[in-house]
């Protein structure tokens, strides 16, 4: 499971084992929602750019094209041809981003597809049916994510509802994972910590989701409408009571300094879609800060986007070159962007587990956490 190497006060590099292969941490999963990188990445790009692990939705791929089809071709590692780990979020956060669309219950969420509008109803037991079928590595539990602000005793009613909503996804991800026919038996359960920004039911919905004895350890709705600092706050807050010996997993964060500032209060994992996202409007992240390719400034430089990486992008092509495909809107300008950012956070994954490996990670901190969120 998790093997905890070294730390460096609250930080940590460790080392995660998982049916389809070993997780070097800190680590950033590249986000494939739909089991592909929006930027036309394919499963060949992302192990060439240094991915470890690459991140599903079950809300997405059960509405389309269908986790029993996927199920039937032999599993979401065979369907994408991606052989390293897979995690699947569990579609909690996807039917929170649909609020008019859905009513909870105790059972679960009834809700209406943003494709087509048909009725669809998940709890527990269907989101782990849904992920089984997926055979990922590491199954999201099902939960809300409640926005901030929220009141504090919907907040705290929440928290008490995902708490027997994880109890009911143990179970059911177990019987799962017990068939004979199961796609992937080694299938591992994350639980998530809620509790928007109240300090007291973070810690008190921390403790309780500790005693199930999970093999990992989610922080959610964070990066929903909260300051940074806000964030950060709660991370500390709840770090004191997550498991040493489990891995920690911020859902959904961030910037490069967001990620730093992570791993220096004790997160092992993170994701988020702004690098490809970014990348797919221009915005790319660089060691000397973010750079807008489109400015008027990079017409005629032959220069590569940063001098300093090693992504196949700014090994061959210029900073004026790729302004021109974005300005002919050509789809090569995407593909080239999201191909250098995602290499760009990757690789800074690699740098932030070297300097926990030589014990510097205090003053890589201090270089880089406000450099690499500058907009040049």
């Amino acid at each position: 499971m998790y093997e905890l190497l070294r730390e460096e006060l609250h930080a940590r590099r460790g080392r995660f084992t998982t049916p389809h292969g070993v997780v070097q941490t800190p680590v950033f999963m590249n986000v494939g929602t739909q089991g592909a990188i929006k930027g036309a990445l394919s499963a060949e790009d992302l192990n060439r750019i240094g991915c470890q692990v690459e991140l599903s939705n079950t809300y997405h791929l059960h509405v389309r094209p269908g986790d029993q089809l996927i199920r039937d071709l032999g599993g979401l590692h065979r369907f994408m041809t991606w052989e390293k780990p897979i995690l699947t979020d569990s579609g909690g956060f996807q039917i929170f981003s649909l609020a008019e669309l859905r009513a909870i219950k105790e059972e679960g969420v009834t809700f209406h597809s943003h494709v087509d509008g048909r009725k669809i109803f998940m709890g527990p037991e269907e989101s782990m049916r849904i992920q089984s079928n997926l055979g990922s590595d590491i199954a999201m539990a099902f939960d809300e994510c409640c926005k901030i602000p929220s009141p504090y005793d919907y907040v705290k009613a929440s928290c008490d509802r995902t708490v027997r909503w994880l109890e009911r996804c143990k179970r059911a991800l177990a019987e799962y994972n017990a068939a004979p026919d199961a796609v992937n038996p080694g299938q591992m359960l994350f639980g998530i910590n809620q509790g928007a920004v109240y300090p007291d039911l973070r810690v008190e919905h921390m403790k309780r989701i500790a005693e199930l004895d999970l093999p990992g350890y989610a922080i959610g709705g964070l990066a929903v409408g909260e300051t940074w600092q806000e964030m950060y706050d709660t991370i500390e807050i709840v770090e004191e009571y997550m498991p040493k010996d489990r891995p920690r997993y911020l859902m959904g964060v961030g910037t490069p300094g967001n990620i730093i500032e992570g791993v220096w209060r004790g997160v092992d994992f993170f994701d988020c879609v702004m690098p490809a996202r970014n990348g797919r409007h221009g915005h790319l992240f660089t060691w000397s800060g973010i750079l807008n390719i489109k400015n008027e400034k990079y017409k005629l430089d032959d220069s590569p986007i940063d001098p300093n990486c090693d992504c196949p992008v700014c090994r061959r092509y210029s900073r004026a070159y790729l302004r021109h495909l974005f300005k002919a809107e050509e789809m090569l300008a995407m593909r080239f962007s999201v191909m250098h950012n995602l290499r760009f956070y990757n690789r800074l994954m690699e740098e932030i587990r070297t300097a926990l490996d030589q014990g510097t990670f205090a003053a890589f901190r201090s270089a880089w956490a406000e450099t690499l969120d500058t907009r040049i």
